[in-house]
């Protein structure tokens, strides 16, 4: 099958044999891809391969056949965001999580968009981990595994006040008051889960990193066993 004109994100790109790269990208119309792109390495194709840097917003051709296309042409559409610091490993982590969760050519057009999205706030590392959470939040709900968070599991309103374990194929669930401590810093709270539903100010620092901690649950159950290596560099940077 021929693709022409297609608009698409670089996720991720690495070197193949002496001259080529294996580059995944996210499509509109064809969604997660992977693409064989031969001989990028040569002095006259430094523009084909400088389109080819993750974040990069593209537009491509290429021959699909089987699991692999093969890249035919490959023109940036923009100037990708030059990340620095933690804006460049969330910029890694956003593309890991579309590498890892996104199904191959099935097009999402919900999760594109959220994509384009997120990496046009990661321009401006002010609000990071705001940023990340909406995105945590716009993927679980485009790959159609997301839930309410105005109302807990069973349909009731969230109260601001209280806090909830997110569980990946029930929602919001309230915790009760004798719950313990690990469980707790687990949870998130009722106001952080409201603030994320209206997409609104973000909530306070320990909002956020409660935020954090109970979507890293649901994330984590849905990538399986193995855990994303943007979360054991953060891990590690953390620890230095």
């Amino acid at each position: 099958m021929r693709i022409d004109d297609a608009p698409a994100f670089v996720l991720h790109a690495r070197p193949w044999r002496e001259t080529s790269l294996l580059v995944e990208v996210l499509s509109r119309d064809h969604g997660r891809l992977g693409l064989v792109a031969r001989g990028v390495q040569g002095p006259k194709r430094h523009v084909l391969r400088a389109a080819l840097q993750p974040l990069q917003h593209i537009r491509l051709a290429a021959v699909l056949r089987g699991e692999l296309a093969q890249l035919r042409a490959a023109e940036a559409l923009d100037a990708a965001p030059r990340l620095t610091g933690d804006a460049m490993l969330a910029g890694f982590y956003v593309s890991e999580l579309v590498l890892r969760l996104a199904p191959r050519q099935d097009p999402v057009p919900e999760l594109y968009d959220a994509y384009a999205t997120v990496r046009e706030r990661l321009r401006t590392p002010a609000g990071l981990a705001w940023t990340l959470r909406r995105f945590e939040r716009d993927l679980l709900d485009a790959l159609g595994v997301g839930f309410a968070l105005d109302e807990d599991g069973d349909g009731a309103p969230i109260d601001p006040a209280a806090r909830y374990r997110l569980e990946p194929e029930h929602g919001p669930r309230r915790l009760q008051r004798d719950t313990g401590a690990d469980d707790r810093n687990a949870a998130a709270t009722g106001d952080s889960l409201l603030a994320l539903a209206a997409d609104g100010a973000p909530p306070d620092g320990a909002g956020l990193a409660g935020l954090r901690r109970a979507l890293r649950g649901v994330l984590a159950y849905h990538l399986g066993p193995r855990g994303l290596k943007s979360w054991e560099l953060a891990s590690d940077l953390a620890g230095r």
